[in-house]
């Protein structure tokens, strides 16, 4: 393949909103330059490759990423504490700490119903399950065979984009999130994202608000960041895999958030 189409697909990775797969990038080639009879999407994928190790040895902040079976750009995971304080700036943007649990939820036990999601965190989630529909992670896959044939959710390609995934697969293990919150960076990347909840509750607060009412704000965020860290024992009807599962993969998935 020739050199020049390099350049042409480092341009559509980029310019693409969504993850663009090797089949799509050859076909506009095909339609723009016509049929190239040396060129096919393993030549794309091996283009990808060796790009890739040219922005490694170069030192470069990004990199080509594969997710939801196509190409995005992403920035350096070593990269990763420098991108997160500039996320945390825009930490309202984030999903919540009920929408990452209920996801979690969601993309571990997929296909669910809103009954049984319920069941697992113990509150009402129409508001969260909407919310999550309106953003496109999750969509509706059909209908559950017990009583009254509730609907059943499952995440969508976006939730793998969001997430920087290429398939479910790639979902964390419960070995591997345990690892991970032990991890030093990981535990230095929580605590920046506890301060910044402090500073959001220091802005929030109206001139009429006493200290006690500031404490209380403060308490609940701190009990929600923690949650992945206290076991609900007195919730005997989760299984003990599915609910170490759910308690632990919450702030994962806000790094990966950050992350990507």
């Amino acid at each position: 393949m020739e050199r020049i189409y390099y350049s042409v697909i480092e341009s559509l990775i980029f310019a693409s909103d969504e993850p663009i797969s090797a089949a799509e990038i050859l076909k506009v080639i095909i339609e723009i330059d016509g049929k190239k009879e040396d060129i096919e999407t393993s030549d794309i994928e091996k283009a990808i490759l060796e790009l890739n190790d040219s922005y490694k040895k170069n030192d470069n902040g990004f990199f080509i990423l594969k997710a939801a079976g196509g190409y995005v750009y992403a920035t350096r995971y070593e990269n990763a504490k420098y991108i997160g304080y500039l996320s945390s700036e825009k930490s309202k943007k984030r999903l919540s700490q009920a929408a990452l649990e209920t996801l979690a939820i969601i993309a571990y036990k997929q296909p669910i119903t809103k009954p049984e999601i319920e069941q697992i965190r113990g509150v009402n989630c129409d508001y969260i399950i909407n919310t999550l529909l309106e953003k496109n992670l999750i969509a509706i896959s059909g209908r559950s065979e017990s009583v009254g044939r509730p609907l059943l959710y499952s995440t969508t390609k976006e939730f793998l984009r969001y997430f920087g995934l290429n398939d479910l697969s790639e979902l964390p293990k419960p070995r591997e999130i345990e690892e991970i919150m032990q991890d030093e960076k990981f535990q230095e990347q929580k605590r920046k994202i506890l301060m910044n909840v402090i500073e959001e509750l220091i802005e929030e607060k109206d001139d009429n608000e006493d200290e006690n009412e500031i404490s209380r704000n403060y308490a609940e965020k701190i009990s929600d960041l923690e949650l992945i860290e206290t076991e609900n024992n007195g919730n005997e009807q989760i299984e003990e895999s599915s609910k170490t599962q759910n308690e632990i993969n919450l702030d994962n998935f806000e790094m990966d958030n950050q992350l990507t």
